[in-house]
């Protein structure tokens, strides 16, 4: 299995590799210092046609909230192949971008500053282009530097209060704006309480300059003034439009018309798509390459305590089967309590656990305090559980055998990222190489979430897991008692924002719905990923905890390096 996840790690690694540097395109990895000193981050991907000599137009593309540059790839590939320069920029307190976030423009004058000092690129051909958080990270460098773009793109994005400064007809120059037909941010962007009526929105009519609503499509306006306006509307969600051909498609477009000195091509053009492809073949390497290293591991002397035996002191006790109503009895809240608990701990974590030196990643904050509230919960039903037979004599070995399996993941993505320049991911799942602050800040994490999985884990197996039991029906039971709760709520919220337009707020204080909603989404493959790591090493060894260390340690690394840290560290 070791051998099947490297290879697969390999295979995703170069199909991903070789899609960005189609038609000879170079990818570079810059820190640069912004202009208060702090560290800036950026993938940077320079086409061929692009010398000192025939410099080429620029764009600086920016990711959304809690993303990172990579959440950009289908974008900036597309701009390279078409002769663009593209800096990919980690917003401040993103990514490799020192925090705190929102700091500085978002890092975007200093981003846009770093675009034009590069000496291959045209400085009277900039252009910017900004998804969600990164629209108004782009507008913060076009109003620190009026002067130093022609064109902007932004994708889910607003203009305005409370981040960026007012649209008018003349300002941002020559913008296209493409907000989807069920974004989730409608009211806080353009005032409009449903996506499909953002055409209707006074605000977004003041910005086109024009008294009725605004025709898809239609470009109004001047682009040799840089007055041009244009919306569309795809069919998408927010979430959705860093991964949609038609929203990457009309950004292709609106700078074919704005910026010169490209390389025409259609804007159906599109493979960006093969690179996602490649790294999601590599992250399922990554969790193959874990079990087999957990397996082979597994089989060396210093671990042989762990190891499972038919039957005899110390090995787990079998739990009811699907025939059993205990088993259904106790399946339905282990789906269904944790998606019940999940708005009301992150309206709970946003009101009374505010970001802090100690605290530095507020959505981080709010997740541990969802897991620990469910940790309370789930000690409290322990009693009430099947009596099963503990382990004795195996913390350690636990402990150390979870460390070494998650260090040869670890190995495997630094040289993914050596070899092919890559993280592992797709769509809105991304598992990167944390900055050395990342680091420091997951010791803050690992804890509660740890303590989640040691008391969940050990209750799912007492609940759900039987020696001898068939594999196919032992994964589906935890992978569907992890995932399936989340499954609901996630689908319940997207069935609703497509019948009735929008999301449904079961906690009316609190504004974080729509984010959480999108952060929710995450939690389906995570949970099914726990499942599959978790029921191999209990089927191997007869005990939850060696599993429930690995996920402790595999998911405080994931939510951390691929979120926010809001306060300096």
């Amino acid at each position: 299995m070791a051998a099947i996840g490297a290879v697969l790690i390999v295979l995703g690694g170069l199909l991903a590799h070789f899609t960005q540097t189609a038609n000879g395109i170079r990818i570079e990895d810059v820190r640069f210092k912004g202009a208060k000193g702090n560290t800036m981050s950026a993938l940077v991907y320079i086409p061929v046609n692009a010398t000192e000599k025939t410099p080429a137009p620029g764009i600086l593309a920016v990711h959304g909230y809690l993303n990172s540059r990579e959440t950009q790839d289908g974008f900036a590939i597309e701009f390279a192949r078409r002769g663009y320069v593209v800096v990919a920029l980690d917003q401040t307190g993103h990514g490799y971008s020192d925090p705190p976030a929102i700091a500085n423009g978002f890092g975007g004058p200093d981003g846009l500053a770093y675009l034009r000092s590069l000496p291959y690129v045209d400085k009277n051909n900039i252009g910017l282009e900004g998804h969600s958080m990164g629209g108004w990270t782009v507008q913060a460098a076009a109003t620190a530097m009026p002067d130093a773009y022609r064109s902007i793109v932004l994708e889910g994005s607003s203009t305005g209060k409370p981040f960026a400064a007012d649209g008018t007809p003349t300002w941002p120059r020559n913008l296209a704006l493409v907000f989807s037909q069920y974004d989730e941010f409608s009211l806080i962007m353009w005032g409009s309480e449903y996506a499909a009526d953002i055409p209707k929105s006074a605000k977004l009519a003041a910005v086109f300059g024009v008294a009725g609503p605004i025709e898809p499509g239609k470009v109004y306006g001047d682009i040799a003034k840089g007055t041009a306006r244009v919306l569309h509307t795809p069919a998408i969600t927010h979430p959705a439009d860093h991964f949609s051909r038609e929203a990457i498609g009309y950004s292709l477009d609106w700078f074919g018309k704005t910026l010169t000195g490209g390389t025409p091509l259609p804007s159906t053009d599109q493979i960006w798509l093969w690179k996602e492809i490649g790294t999601l073949i590599a992250l399922v390497g990554l969790v193959v390459l874990l079990l087999g290293a957990f397996e082979t591991l597994l089989g060396m002397a210093p671990f042989s305590v762990l190891r499972a035996v038919p039957s005899g002191p110390g090995v787990t006790a079998s739990a009811p089967s699907m025939q059993n109503g205990r088993w259904w009895i106790a399946f339905w809240p282990s789906a269904l309590l944790p998606a019940i608990t999940y708005y009301p701990a992150f309206a709970l974590g946003a009101t009374w656990l505010p970001v802090s030196r100690f605290l530095p990643q507020s959505f981080t904050t709010q997740i541990a305090l969802w897991a620990l509230i469910n940790t309370a919960i789930t000690l409290a039903l322990l009693p009430l559980l099947p009596k099963r037979t503990i382990r004795k004599g195996v913390v350690g070995q636990s402990i150390l055998i979870a460390v070494a399996t998650v260090a040869v993941g670890y190995v495997a993505m630094w040289l993914a990222d050596v070899l092919f320049k890559i993280d592992f991911r797709f769509w809105v799942v991304a598992l990167k190489l944390p900055s050395a602050t990342q680091w420091m800040i997951m010791l803050i994490y690992l804890i509660p979430f740890t303590m989640f999985f040691v008391v969940a884990l050990h209750t799912q197996h007492r609940n759900f897991s039987r020696l001898g039991a068939s594999a196919p029906g032992h994964y589906a039971a935890m992978i569907l008692s992890l995932s399936l709760g989340f499954t609901i709520l996630i689908g319940g919220q997207y069935l609703a924002l497509w019948l009735g337009g929008k999301l449904i707020n079961p906690v009316p204080s609190s504004p974080v719905v729509p984010l959480s909603t999108i952060i929710g989404i995450q939690f389906i493959p995570v949970f099914a990923t726990v499942a599959i790591i978790s029921t191999f090493t209990w089927r191997r060894t007869g005990t939850s905890l060696p599993g429930a260390l690995i996920c402790g340690l595999l998911v405080t690394w994931y939510i951390v390096a691929g979120t926010a840290t809001q306060a300096a560290f």
